[in-house]
């Protein structure tokens, strides 16, 4: 338990450069305040008390804005940085060293009882206001973006950007990806829609290039417009 709280604080420190002290993470993070309650609703809960898991839940719930499910999975050296306003739901698996940013949802879609929720996989990092929802799984050291909505798989070592989340930047495969907070590198990530209108118009360019090159080679052009300019000045 202490190993753990230990780590947990460590991880803190390693990814928000507003921590000044372990002290500080241990009395003002509301996301290890979160994880800690979480460690003993989830105990509880499995223990097979039920309502006094969830009456934890609802108390770490009241004291710091983090809603957890006590029958969530977590693994090691989780951060909810800000925290206010997450949400991780029941059938939710987290692995390890993940960071959540504020309002980010790990939600179900389904009203079947069996797996509803995400399954987050190692090295990931989720920006603020994120959705993500359903039976999904987030392969390792990918990278979502802020409030994008994410409704389908992401490929380890992808990140996605937009509603719904849109592949954007694939690492190598054996490369370990760096810690980018709220899931976003500093260099300007591609838009895939700005690409797509960047690739129509150089389309529309080119066959305007032809089709004047066409005109001119045949000349019917030019005399057709004559021709037009005529009856109208007629």
């Amino acid at each position: 338990m202490f190993d753990s709280m230990h780590e947990d604080i460590a991880a803190i420190r390693d990814r928000d450069p507003a921590s000044r002290s372990a002290l500080e993470v241990a009395i003002c993070y509301p996301g290890f305040h979160a994880r800690l309650l979480h460690r003993l609703a989830h105990a509880v809960w499995h223990s097979g008390w039920i309502v006094t898991g969830r009456f934890i839940s609802h108390i770490g719930r009241f004291l710091t804005g983090i809603e957890i499910h006590p029958a969530a999975r977590i693994g090691r050296r989780f951060f909810i940085d800000h925290g206010m306003g997450a949400v991780i739901g029941e059938t939710s698996e987290i692995g390890d060293d993940v960071t959540l940013y504020h309002n980010v949802t790990l939600g179900g879609i389904s009203l079947d009882p069996g797996k509803r929720h995400p399954t987050v996989g190692n090295n990931i990092v989720i920006g603020a206001g994120a959705q993500v929802l359903g039976p999904i799984t987030i392969g390792d050291g990918a990278r979502i973006g802020s409030n994008a909505v994410v409704l389908k798989d992401v490929p380890p070592g992808v990140t996605v950007v937009g509603t719904a989340a849109k592949p954007v930047m694939r690492r190598k495969r054996d490369a370990i990806p760096d810690f980018h907070a709220y899931g976003t590198s500093i260099a300007d990530l591609p838009d895939p829609a700005a690409k797509l209108i960047e690739n129509l118009q150089e389309e529309v360019a080119y066959l305007q290039v032809r089709i004047a090159a066409l005109d001119g080679s045949t000349g019917e052009s030019g005399r057709d417009d004559n021709a037009r300019d005529k009856e109208k000045a007629g």
